[in-house]
């Protein structure tokens, strides 16, 4: 796991829930399938509603309209409640599919928050203060996990973030599993 990410921000609002970031129609596919994964990334965030996506201007495409399958916003930045709904661990795997890295919200469900870390798939980050009202779509961002940092290099804002604490090293393990092998408890 990097301990520097930067990309193109991708703002939501408050109360993104499962059924949003993958919608139950595409839960037929396999994750474990290489190329069924790639559909998870095509369909993630298909159900927010226009409302939700792109603030504060409205609607603006995830994904690159040159790959169906891939964003070209590597970090979320969203509001309270991200991941909330269902207990569908496939959230956090369309969002990585889709290319993302790390999402910055000012808190999570906790299921969503436990199936990122779990599975390695992305890094659940949460932020200080109400990063939606200081962060526009399409704005450059590096997060710092060393520094528990946000900086917005479009506008030049800093912002904290709360530290990834005991879960940083199950990420930086690949998820669960991995950590658990690497820490011995699992032969």
């Amino acid at each position: 796991m990097e301990s520097r990410i930067t990309g193109r921000a991708y703002v939501l609002g408050d109360n993104i829930d499962t059924d949003q970031i993958i919608p139950a129609q595409y839960l037929t596919y396999n994750p474990a399938i290489p190329e069924e994964y790639r559909m998870f990334g095509k369909y993630a965030l298909s159900g927010v509603p226009d409302d939700q996506a792109g603030l504060p201007k409205g609607h603006i495409p995830f994904h690159d309209p040159e790959d169906e399958f891939v964003s070209p916003y590597r970090i979320i930045v969203a509001g309270r409640n991200f991941g909330c709904g269902s207990s569908r661990e496939h959230a956090p795997i369309a969002l990585a599919a889709a290319g993302v890295k790390a999402v910055v919200a000012e808190f999570y469900a906790r299921i969503f928050y436990r199936n990122a870390i779990n599975g390695g798939y992305l890094i659940p980050l949460e932020s200080r203060q109400r990063l939606i009202d200081n962060v526009c779509t399409g704005d450059e961002l590096l997060i710092d996990l060393d520094a528990s940092r946000l900086t917005n290099l479009t506008t030049g804002q800093t912002f904290d973030l709360q530290p990834l604490g005991d879960v940083r090293p199950i990420l930086e393990a690949g998820g669960l599993f991995p950590y658990a092998r690497k820490a011995g408890m699992l032969a």
